[in-house]
């Protein structure tokens, strides 16, 4: 007997000691694969190309034109009193140097003045096997130094991808010091504990290391393509999933330390508890998240299932290094104000347990004013501009290539460095040509020339390149792309294709639209499914997405008020709705999750009504605590200057902070309490007793929210 209660003794111990010992050769292996992220990311136009659309069958057939497939880097020169001698003669020497530059694939084209005689411009051609983010530096040291009063800047596709690479390098370092700060600063202030976030934040960094490892491995062998808007979005979500599952296993375990005072015996409870919430909380988003591969395009898809790794590991560490580690510190790890053994429960007493008899005081008051709230803020979604900005506005700091592109367009056709490109069979050019011209919004047609100066001709196709009036990358050259395609398609016999830069961001905004309608209620049915599952109910299910897509619409009215008259965006492309809606559905239906598991639980004791009050009370702290981590670790992606992640970044954080504060605290169990026991239809608990009353044991601990 005394050998047995020794081996179990043991076995307590030592299991948790192992599993720390494997998360710390995890961490070892998969933390410095964080920082490699940036090595495999993309993040030039194949990164988002759309996968079928007529844009990407041109750029196909380009290549038979030009092995090379090259990448434009377009140096513009721009004087106000008009390009000098010396000016001239600077740009020509530099284009001589820049041949040289490692990248640059095959010759530089000769300076070409401007009509107005203030600006002038020639043509880099990248090498399409080489990121431009390591040729353009080079290129523009190569143009340092110029003449005094001479402008010159490096724009075009190259240009803009290399302020990309730029604006996303340190992306690992900058955000995971953000994000890790303000968990640190969250988890002190609600636990008031130095030893916990420490606890809570290495998980988190372990999760993040075996996500970046298995990420980077599947990058790296072309399984998907990663880019810098998946990295950013796996560092935030890794942190914040994290941290918000600890925060549930942590504030069941401090409950449990106070009924008993073996701390074993509290962890496991606890484990078992949270298992199912966490579980179904982690699967809800991770199948959220695996509908964007039914996304036509690179980056949509791609973010699925790198966002998915990040969340399972998050969920792995969460359920097995954490406990691990609550195990042996026990009651430790509230330093310096452990939870004791028949110390009160403040949950039920404190701000939530009045919120709770507030809610129970008068339910269908709150939810009519909780829904009256979330409709105004519904009621400006259609000031939403969602229709798609100028890649220019990408940036929200200055950055050359925008510069570039603005000179260009003050002295050029503005779409001289990005030509739009048609793909036509020869025998039927000379009627595309004269199609295209007749297009209001080019400014130039001609043919590629081949060798001998005539029209190139590659497997009976020729190849045509329009210069568009407006900006390669703005709205009006799309619209231009569009009545050159109605135009094109229109010559008999010639099965004309129009893509190049243009029309590359045409497709991808116009297939981002068809992605909404199609993932969207997909996402829909993939959560009603696992809230039927988890809940053993169909109505609740149903009551739980309503609240949620209610918040989404109420979050993006208010975030578009705050685009157009605060921060005074020019727009949004059309995935910030698709991107809201996964993230925001999938994380709300999180903290609906937390809250309803245990209202199921209780409800089993006490009814529906006493369950109700009793869940939200208890649950209210640490689902509040885990949505304000999550909207900061998000608010985080703000530091990126890049246009689309710094309204992600609101969006979801404001999303996030109205599904906890209005939507679970005062929406769901008011509604809960009114629609009564149905709200578990079919399952047995819609037929059960609701006023029923708790055990004993159950009476006592849970007397406060009776009472209310």
């Amino acid at each position: 007997m005394i050998a047995d209660e020794g081996r179990r003794r043991t076995r307590r111990w030592l299991v948790p000691a192992l599993l720390i010992v494997g998360w710390l050769a995890v961490g070892g292996v998969g933390g410095p694969f964080a920082g490699k992220l940036s090595g495999v990311a993309e993040n030039d136009d194949a990164a988002f190309l759309p996968a079928s659309a007529e844009a990407t069958e041109v750029a196909d057939l380009q290549k038979r034109f030009h092995d090379s497939g090259a990448v434009p880097a377009v140096v513009v020169a721009e004087r106000s009193g008009g390009i000098t001698p010396a000016d001239q003669e600077f740009l020509e020497s530099a284009a001589d140097r820049i041949v040289g530059v490692p990248g640059v694939a095959g010759p530089v084209t000769p300076p070409v003045p401007a009509p107005d005689g203030a600006a002038a411009q020639f043509v880099v051609p990248v090498a399409a096997d080489v990121n431009p983010g390591d040729v353009v530096p080079d290129v523009r040291a190569a143009l340092a130094d110029p003449p005094a009063g001479l402008t010159v800047l490096v724009t075009g596709p190259a240009g803009t991808i290399a302020d990309l690479v730029e604006a996303f390098a340190g992306i690992d370092g900058l955000l995971l010091l953000v994000a890790g700060a303000v968990v640190a600063l969250i988890l002190v202030l609600v636990y008031r504990s130095p030893v916990l976030p420490v606890l809570v934040l290495t998980s988190a960094v372990f999760a993040l290391g075996l996500a970046s490892l298995v990420v980077y491995l599947l990058a790296d062998h072309d399984v998907f393509a990663l880019n810098g808007q998946s990295q950013g979005i796996l560092f935030i979500l890794v942190f914040g999933a994290a941290t918000d599952y600890a925060l549930l296993l942590v504030s069941r375990f401090r409950e449990e330390l106070r009924d008993t005072e073996d701390r074993y015996r509290a962890i496991r409870v606890a484990w078992r508890a949270t298992l199912e919430p966490i579980a179904a909380s982690a699967g809800t988003v991770i199948l959220g998240l695996l509908c964007l591969l039914l996304s036509d395009l690179n980056s949509n898809r791609s973010l699925g299932p790198v966002a998915a790794i990040g969340i399972a590991a998050a969920l792995l560490a969460s359920t097995t290094f954490l406990p691990a580690t609550l195990a042996l510190t026990g009651r430790g790890a509230f330093w310096p104000f452990r939870p004791t053994l028949g110390s009160a429960h403040p949950e039920a007493g404190g701000l939530w347990g009045r919120i709770a008899r507030a809610v129970g005081a008068r339910p269908r008051v709150t939810w009519l004013a909780a829904t009256a709230l979330l409709l105004v803020g519904v009621a400006f979604v259609p000031q939403l501009k969602a229709s798609g900005t100028a890649q220019s506005d990408v940036f929200l700091t200055p950055v050359d290539s925008v510069a570039g592109q603005e000179a260009l367009a003050r002295h050029f056709p503005a779409g001289a460095g990005s030509p739009t490109v048609i793909v036509a069979d020869a025998d039927r050019l000379d009627a595309v040509v004269a199609a295209a011209r007749d297009v209001p919004g080019v400014s130039q047609v001609a043919p590629l020339p081949g060798p001998d100066g005539a029209p190139a001709e590659v497997d009976g196709l020729a190849q045509v390149e329009a210069v568009l009036a407006a900006p390669a990358d703005s709205p009006e050259a799309m619209t231009t792309v569009q009545r050159l395609r109605d135009a094109v398609h229109a010559v008999p016999g010639a099965d004309a294709k129009v893509g190049g830069r243009t029309a590359i961001q045409y497709d991808a905004q116009r297939i981002s639209e068809r992605d909404r309608a199609v993932i969207i209620p997909v996402v829909l049915v993939v959560i009603f499914a696992v809230l039927a599952l988890l809940l053993r109910a169909l109505v609740a299910p149903l009551l739980l997405i309503a609240t949620v897509v209610l918040s989404f619409g109420a979050t993006m009215g208010v975030s578009a008020l705050v685009f157009n008259h605060v921060f005074h965006f020019p727009g949004a492309d059309p995935a910030v709705p698709l991107f809201a809606f996964v993230f925001l559905v999938a994380l709300g239906i999180d903290y609906n999750i937390f809250l309803m598991t245990r209202v199921r639980e209780e409800a089993t004791r006490s009814g529906t009504r006493a369950g109700t009050l009793r869940g939200l009370a208890v649950t209210g702290g640490v689902i509040t605590s885990a949505g304000v981590v999550l909207a900061a670790t998000f608010a985080a992606l703000a530091v990126l200057p890049i246009l689309f992640l710094a309204q992600i970044a609101f969006i979801v954080a404001f999303g996030v902070l109205l599904d906890t504060t209005v939507v679970r605290s005062l929406l769901v169990p008011a509604l809960t309490i009114e629609v009564g026991r149905t709200v578990w239809w079919p399952s047995r608990l819609a037929r059960g007793d609701d006023q029923r009353q708790c055990s004993p044991y159950h009476a006592s601990r849970h007397s406060t929210t009776r009472a209310g």
